[in-house]
């Protein structure tokens, strides 16, 4: 006897059900709730129009998730979902079987489509929907009837065909449908089509922004005020804002900073090349509302007096995580970086400080903080010049700290010849000096060596990077 197949049941039901598109729509009153999905994904890929429309007015969950069956977007599939969702919002009473809120476009869901096409008794009811009340609970606008979420990744000259024709099915029922998405990304698209989109999108709904796009310090500043409307921002990216000559920075600046006040979820803040920053960097610190989690500034200029502003913002104090790599501080206060250290210890996860041009005396000052560092997890160096003399010290300041895992520090300065070229004979020999650190230090521990950053492949990448492993059962 064969083993009966509950999923090639529910299908062959849907199939025969399909056959008749007219008595399939008269029975969608009283079918079954563990049968909606699997008629649904078939009336989906069979192109079943009136089958669709019908069933989002009997839709028993609170969320659709028609983006999980989309590989391509496809215009008469989406098209009759929305006739549905028309005749739903025509209607003054809600049909009683119809639970539908959330109207999900975005790549997701499949979890959803396997599980309730898969095996019913697992839980067909709308609580499986339990995220969607968590994000409606932060949007301080009136609930609308029906959300519609999308990915927004504005990325060409003009908009697609799919998004132009979703954005005007929802400017023309705006008070009716709320076009959410939670994370935006702009990669290239003209100013004009960027506002066209974010006019109608539900701005308070968005969490993360990135913006890696070439933009002038000018655009930025134009974009501000859409960003101060983004009151649940947790996490902002900017990568590659550059200042334009005959820019006025100082104005520029201000329409951009003043706007983080309005932001009082940021959590997160990414700067990659932000040549804007130089002198301004108090400015944005002084607009911060919250403490942050994780903050980046690399590749980019600073001053002196910006790493003693960053030093002393209160609202660095918890940080998880610091990366400042492609920041040049050689010529820093060896006092100042011992300052800024000292002031996240308490927290700090995660640490980057790769191609700064730090030197032996600085990072000698920071050696009794970092000690400090008990939540420290990963620590790098890369890219810079140590002596090994100096390197033992970091060694053993850092061998008592219970989290660190990942370690990436950069080849002793004594591998290179006078000429800075990397002898790989000497660098064999220091990688044995070092384990026999660590084997004098008693932890189980792995480190990473890398030489100095390859031209070829990217301005953070390196090139030897070995490990140097001590554990228990190393041999002597």
């Amino acid at each position: 006897m064969g083993v009966w197949n509950p999923l090639r049941l529910l299908n062959l039901a849907a199939l025969s059900l399909l056959r008749d598109e007219a008595l399939a729509i008269s029975t969608l009153e009283y079918l079954p709730t563990e049968l909606f999905p699997p008629v649904f994904i078939l009336a989906f890929y069979g192109r079943h129009s009136e089958t669709l429309k019908a069933m989002v007015h009997a839709w028993p969950f609170v969320r659709l998730p028609l983006g999980g069956l989309m590989q391509m977007p496809n215009r008469g599939t989406l098209q009759a979902v929305l006739d549905g969702i028309d005749v739903l919002l025509a209607q003054k009473d809600r049909p009683r079987r119809c639970k539908l809120r959330v109207l999900d476009l975005r790549n997701t869901g499949q979890d959803f489509w396997s599980m309730l096409s898969g095996d019913g008794s697992r839980g067909c009811s709308g609580s499986l929907m339990a995220p969607v009340a968590e994000d409606r609970s932060r949007t301080k606008q009136p609930l609308a009837p029906l959300e519609v979420f999308v990915e927004l990744c504005l990325k060409e000259s003009n908009l697609d065909e799919f998004l132009t024709y979703l954005m005007s099915w929802v400017e023309q029922r705006k008070g009716s449908i709320h076009l959410c998405c939670k994370k935006l990304k702009i990669i290239v698209m003209p100013t004009e089509n960027i506002t066209k989109v974010l006019s109608t999108v539900q701005l308070d709904c968005i969490q993360e922004v990135h913006i890696n796009s070439t933009w002038n310090l000018s655009t930025l500043a134009t974009f501000a005020p859409f960003l101060g409307q983004m009151g649940n921002v947790q996490r902002l990216l900017l990568s590659h804002i550059h200042l334009s000559a005959f820019e006025e920075q100082q104005q520029h600046v201000f329409q951009f900073t003043s706007q983080l006040l309005r932001l009082h979820h940021l959590r997160d803040l990414y700067m990659e090349s932000p040549s804007f920053l130089e002198g301004c960097l108090d400015q944005m610190l002084r607009c911060l509302k919250t403490p942050l989690d994780n903050l980046s500034i690399t590749n980019s200029l600073l001053t002196e007096l910006d790493l003693t502003h960053l030093s002393q913002c209160s609202n660095i104090s918890q940080l998880k995580g610091l990366n400042l790599s492609g920041v040049t501080l050689t010529n820093f206060s060896p006092e100042l970086l011992q300052v800024l250290v000292e002031k996240v210890a308490a927290t700090l996860q995660e640490l980057e400080l790769d191609l700064c041009g730090i030197r032996n005396s600085q990072l000698e000052a920071i050696l009794p903080a970092l000690s400090r560092c008990s939540q420290l997890r990963s620590f790098s160096l890369c890219g810079n010049l140590l002596s090994m003399a100096i390197m033992e010290k970091m060694l053993r300041h850092t061998a008592g700290l219970p989290c660190l895992s990942q370690e990436l520090y950069p080849a002793p300065q004594e591998s290179y010849s006078s000429q800075g070229i990397l002898q790989p004979g000497r660098l064999i020999q220091l990688q044995a000096e070092l384990l026999e650190i660590l084997r004098d230090l008693g932890y189980p521990r792995t480190i990473w060596i890398s030489s100095s950053p390859c031209t070829h492949c990217g301005y953070n990448t390196f090139y030897h990077l070995e490990p140097v492993v001590y554990g228990y059962n190393t041999p002597a």
